[in-house]
């Protein structure tokens, strides 16, 4: 990825000159003049190109336009970048471009950059940078009116951040005298707010805000946002002050804010912060949930597996939200893992991590905690207690024994633990993603805990996209779940749903197919709802529903968008699985017959053809995931199948060589144990003699 860094290029902060370039038109001219030697560049984008996804495809037709190797490195940016460019084509932050191919080939090919900018190098896994260069004084401190040189100042204060629960937001760095008396001066006198957020963070990131600022910012604050308190972007340093500096206001601001205000009140402990976090922790706030932990502790002076016992007992107690006891579990964690790294300070932060797993693997069998929290352990143990196998030796004050114990004890007790539960529904959607691969195969219990799911009325439309999608792909969703769902369908799951970056679809989607599979009266509905016009967001994936009840008119209408060039959001996945049902075939052998055919893009093709290794599950994410070990078992299933053509092994194979697990292990999720890695690379070693697929 590269980054692009803008300012105006008067360096003043001030008002370009009639006739004078902007930005955008500087970085436009120089970006034509590159290229050559087995580097190119794309064309500035249109909304067309939203996604690294879509800059990839637009690399490919331009290759295949201008005959240029599929070698070829190359850089781009998209829309979601262009939006760092104000109306008038001034850079108003970094924007971010990204690149494909040989590292030290874009590097050469991009140069030193325009004259005024520099090309920063971030390194292969990084980024590249263009900013304007901009003079300092002896200090290394920016012209006040430059507002490029004031930004790269902010900038550079801003890291690294330390922000670990049970700690105050805080940097690590400190500042230097002059640095410190240059911020204090931004705010002396009247202040324009929204200017002053980045003055106020960075000095109150090292709790150097005065009580005489703190005091003079509070009334504009709550005049210029008032009943939108938080869209300032200093809000949160602003309230840590408030409460450092024990300010009479603080507390009504707290309550203005609300539960977004629990960071800050686990940050300045007290017994009315407490009472506070209680309220809001029982209604089920994640954050309050963190915070409670922190200043539970604090003010009662217990250790945090206590603490958290006494409060899941009241969570418990007052009904709770399900989701909470995960919360806090995630909290003491995270608690216990930050005393273990402070009376540690030398160990790394993998060394930590490897400590959080063994905590996991402990907690869910330490009978002082309650059950609900014991669960909440072993499901987050599920797939670290082999890493802690592995470094059972290495763990600093715990002796191998008993590591290995702490395992025997986790492993005996764990399905005991598991039965009948599940991941919570409600947070980021990436950690479904990354534990999907347990579902590959249904055990009854979890089936049943699927489907009382889906049942559930409080279940969201995320959680019900990813237990619908499992139950339906595994032949287990039926009318009870139908039923469940029709009273919510027209309110709830119309409602836009962006699925391109998971492995499930919209949950209509879903429904729609499984009301025409079962044949039930309420598919016309649906049907009728999909083809009307508005809302906008379900034309993309209106023929996604074809995958119920195929037929030859429904394959036919697919086929048709298909080699139009459209773009592609599961429709030739839901093709090939179509034709699969009609043919009374494996849906393998329907995509290998897609090989080179024309109006059929590669990229595309070989993404399904691994996301349909497995019928029973498959992967419906918008691209084949590097870091996910889940796409690295199908590529390899892919590549190793004695059904399929050479072609098609050699597009598996070519994918699996191409893993995060041979390239950047650490980045692959769930983490690989050191056994998984080194099978990895033998099956690839075995291989090495094979031919992947251009």
């Amino acid at each position: 990825m590269v980054v692009l860094v803008g300012l105006d290029t008067t360096g003043t902060g001030k008002s370009r000159p009639a006739g004078q370039r902007s930005d955008l038109s500087n970085i436009k001219k120089w970006w034509r003049t590159l290229g050559g030697d087995g580097f190119a560049v794309l064309p500035p984008p249109t909304r067309s190109r939203y996604t690294q996804s879509d800059g990839h495809e637009d690399a490919a037709e331009l290759f295949a336009t201008r005959s240029l190797p599929t070698s070829t490195s190359f850089a781009y940016w998209h829309w979601q970048s262009h939006s760092a460019f104000d109306r008038s084509g001034g850079l108003k932050r970094e924007l971010y471009v990204h690149w494909g191919g040989d590292h030290a080939t874009v590097a050469a090919g991009l140069g030193d950059g325009p004259n005024g900018y520099r090309v920063i190098d971030n390194g292969p896994q990084g980024a590249f940078g263009l900013d304007k260069v901009t003079e300092k004084d002896g200090d290394g401190l920016p012209d006040p009116e430059d507002t490029a040189g004031v930004r790269q100042f902010l900038d550079r204060l801003r890291s690294p951040l330390v922000n670990r629960p049970g700690s105050p937001r805080r940097h690590d760095a400190p500042l230097t005298a002059a640095e410190e008396s240059w911020l204090h001066d931004r705010l002396r006198g009247p202040v324009e707010l929204s200017g002053a957020a980045g003055f106020v963070t960075a000095l109150e990131a090292r709790q150097a805000l005065t009580p005489e600022e703190t005091s003079r910012l509070l009334p504009s604050w709550r005049a210029e946002y008032a009943g939108r308190l938080t869209e300032w972007p200093a809000w949160a340093a602003l309230l840590d002050a408030l409460l450092r500096h024990d300010h009479e206001e603080a507390w009504d601001t707290v309550a203005s804010l609300g539960p977004q205000a629990s960071d800050a009140l686990g940050a300045a402990p007290s017994p009315r912060a407490l009472d506070v976090l209680r309220g809001w922790s029982l209604t089920g706030q994640p954050n309050a949930i963190r915070a409670w932990l922190t200043v539970h502790r604090a003010v009662h002076g217990t250790d945090p597996v206590r603490t958290a016992g006494v409060l899941a007992a009241e969570l418990t107690a007052h009904d709770a939200p399900e989701a909470s006891l995960s919360r806090l579990f995630g909290a003491l964690s995270a608690t216990v893992t930050n005393d273990w790294r402070a009376a540690r300070p030398t160990e790394d932060h993998t060394a930590a991590q490897a400590f959080a797993a063994l905590t996991a693997v402990r907690l869910a069998t330490d009978e002082d905690l309650p059950r609900p929290l014991r669960v909440a352990a072993a499901l987050r143990a599920y797939d670290q207690v082999a890493h802690v196998r592995e470094q059972a030796a290495l763990y600093p004050g715990v002796t191998e024994t008993e590591v290995l114990s702490a395992a025997d004890r986790y492993e005996a007790a764990r399905d005991g633990l598991l039965a009948g539960t599940g991941p919570e529904l409600t947070g980021y959607e990436g950690r479904l993603g990354d534990i999907y691969h347990r579902y590959r195969t249904l055990t009854p219990a979890d089936v049943q805990w699927l489907r009382d799911r889906v049942a559930d009325p409080t279940t969201g439309v995320q959680g019900i996209a990813f237990c619908l999608e499992l139950l339906h792909a595994h032949g287990e969703a039926g009318e009870a779940e139908l039923a469940a769902l029709l009273p919510r369908w027209k309110k709830e799951l119309t409602k836009q749903y962006r699925t391109t970056y998971t492995e499930w679809r919209h949950p209509l989607v879903t429904l729609t197919c499984l009301a025409q599979d079962l044949g039930h009266p309420a598919a016309e509905a649906m049907l009728a709802w999909w083809a009307k016009p508005k809302p906008l967001w379900k034309t993309p994936v209106r023929l996604l529903t074809h995958l119920g009840a195929p037929d030859e008119e429904k394959a036919a209408e697919l086929w048709e968008f298909i080699v139009s060039g459209g773009h592609d959001t599961g429709h030739l996945m839901t093709w090939v699985l179509l034709r699969a049902r009609l043919d009374g075939t494996h849906p393998l052998l329907v995509a290998e017959r897609l090989i080179g055919q024309r109006g059929v893009r590669a990229y595309v093709l070989h993404r399904v053809l691994i996301g349909v290794a497995d019928p029973a599950q498959p992967l419906w994410h918008y691209d084949i995931d590097p870091r996910s070990h889940s796409w690295l078992l199908r590529a390899q299933e892919v590549a190793d199948d004695p059904r399929l053509t050479d072609a098609a092994r050699a597009i598996g194979l070519k994918a699996a060589r191409r893993h995060y697990a041979f390239r950047y292990p650490d980045q692959v999720s769930p983490p690989l144990t050191d056994g998984q890695l080194a099978a990895a690379h033998a099956w690839a070693e075995a291989r090495a003699d094979r031919t992947a697929a251009d």
